[in-house]
């Protein structure tokens, strides 16, 4: 008898050339971009060495580079010094790219699922945490370093300990007005920003079913900041939709044995994980992050917790931290706090259902006018798609500045920066302190939520916010 897999195991186990620990992996897809690459190819370069498969590397800028004046280009040397040295180390190796005249560019983790780069059962790395955004249709996707870059540039392989599995099942339906990003913020406020250290986590159950693609990656998106290795959620119906069609996507015969290949992937009804956590879906609410990392995140019809509150001494020093950087104060109801500012945007959520989301809300309203707001699509193809379904128009008629694509606020890696002290409500991952420039204090929320604080000047509960007028 065959011992009942997860998914996780599965795909592990069809990537695995040398079955040691830790074990060596075949890689199917290596997506780049222009921070981690550089030093990548210099090494190369240095050991005399080529890309071992070019056809099966991708590359973007995303990260550095400037979301208004792209005419112009790129004027901090040190961005122009990467992302040159990116264009020009694909073209020397034949490598894909979209450079930023390429109406495919975008964020890397949103480009490689909308070209159908992103397939079920594929091992996919990236130099970025955020990678395992991937795992949204099956995939087993995870971040790596730059010596890790150059090892599978010139390899195709690379060496990982074999992590454990934890399946975090999300039973019953999400009430209305409770977004992806609400799910997974509240995922994270249970397990803790080290819940998943160690695991790569498998979303499972009625909610996670019923999510769309888009809402999919953005649960997977942030699997990182749950401390997991990776995140994945079986592919099924939903999933092979989405991929059927596009560019690199694969057609004919070569379709329908895919679809054999990949119907086989979700788990073993038998089979077994190291950890499990069940969530109830009806339970969830719209979240909004107080703190400086995820899991510092309560319902936004909450109040802002004492540090009192935790038993745990390191979380109660942690919680005390935060509200100083942060400047708030122990009690404070979430829906009393004031922004500054608003990023709309991301990998987790700059796709265009969290842009539709938005427009939703804003439509026929305007910005406060005392934030500054911002809508920058996670791709050139969102953007001109939101342009054609008359999104743009409803965000800058609201007063939102509407950006060419880029990682733009999520980091302060490029001209869109948080002023120090200064407030924004993102639709980003990460909240740690200097994320969105030195400074800044970050509140992580859903596009919805995002849009509606946008135009109270403070954050609201959509849900009853939405019906007001």
């Amino acid at each position: 008898m065959t011992r009942p897999k997860t998914l996780f195991q599965k795909v592990w186990d069809q990537h695995v050339v040398i079955d040691e620990d830790p074990s060596l992996l075949y890689v199917d897809l290596h997506l780049i971009h222009e921070v981690t690459s550089p030093q990548a190819f210099a090494g190369l370069e240095q050991s005399g060495r080529s890309v071992r498969r070019p056809d099966l590397t991708v590359a973007t800028v995303d990260h550095a580079i400037p979301t208004t004046g792209r005419s112009l280009g790129i004027r901090d040397p040190l961005s122009k010094k990467q992302v040159d040295a990116l264009v020009e180390s694909s073209r020397r190796h034949g490598i894909t790219m979209f450079g930023l005249d390429d109406p495919r560019q975008g964020i890397v983790h949103v480009v490689g699922p909308e070209q159908g780069l992103t397939r079920p059962g594929a091992l996919i790395v990236c130099g970025d945490s955020h990678t395992s955004t991937h795992g949204a249709f099956g995939a087993l996707a995870f971040g790596i370093g730059t010596t890790e870059v150059e090892h599978v540039l010139a390899t195709q392989t690379l060496w990982q300990a074999r992590p454990a599995t934890m399946a975090v099942d999300v039973e019953g339906v999400l009430p209305w007005g409770v977004a992806a990003k609400d799910l997974i913020l509240g995922i994270i406020a249970k397990i803790g920003v080290s819940g998943g250290t160690k695991h790569v986590i498998e979303y499972r159950g009625e909610a996670i079913r019923d999510l769309s693609m888009e809402q999919r990656m953005t649960i997977c998106n942030m699997s990182i900041e749950g401390g997991a290795r990776a995140g994945m959620i079986a592919p099924d119906e939903t999933t092979f939709r989405y991929v059927e069609g596009r560019p690199y996507a694969p057609t004919g015969k070569h379709w329908e044995d895919a679809l054999e290949a990949w119907s086989k992937l979700p788990s073993d009804p038998d089979a077994e994980f190291d950890k499990s956590v069940s969530i109830d879906a009806s339970s969830l609410v719209p979240h909004v992050s107080w703190g400086v990392n995820p899991s510092q995140t309560v319902p936004v019809n909450d109040a802002v917790p004492s540090p009192d509150s935790f038993e745990d001494p390191l979380q109660r020093d942690a919680a005390a931290r935060a509200l100083s950087y942060m400047a708030l104060k122990p009690g404070t109801p979430m829906q009393d706090i004031k922004i500054d500012h608003v990023f709309l945007g991301s990998c987790t959520n700059g796709r265009i259902e969290d842009l539709r989301a938005a427009a939703k809300v804003i439509e026929g309203r305007k910005v406060d006018s005392r934030v500054s707001a911002v809508v920058v699509p996670g791709s050139m193809q969102v953007k001109a798609q939101a342009e054609a379904e008359g999104l743009a128009d409803v965000f800058t008629s609201a007063g939102f500045s509407w950006r060419d694509a880029g990682c733009s606020s999520c980091l302060a890696m490029n001209p869109d920066v948080i002023p120090s002290g200064e407030r924004c409500a993102s639709t980003s991952n990460r909240n740690y302190e200097g994320r969105q420039g030195r400074g800044a204090r970050t509140h992580l929320v859903s596009p919805a939520m995002a849009a509606a604080a946008a135009v109270a000047g403070h954050f609201v509960d959509v849900r009853q916010w939405e019906g007001a007028s």
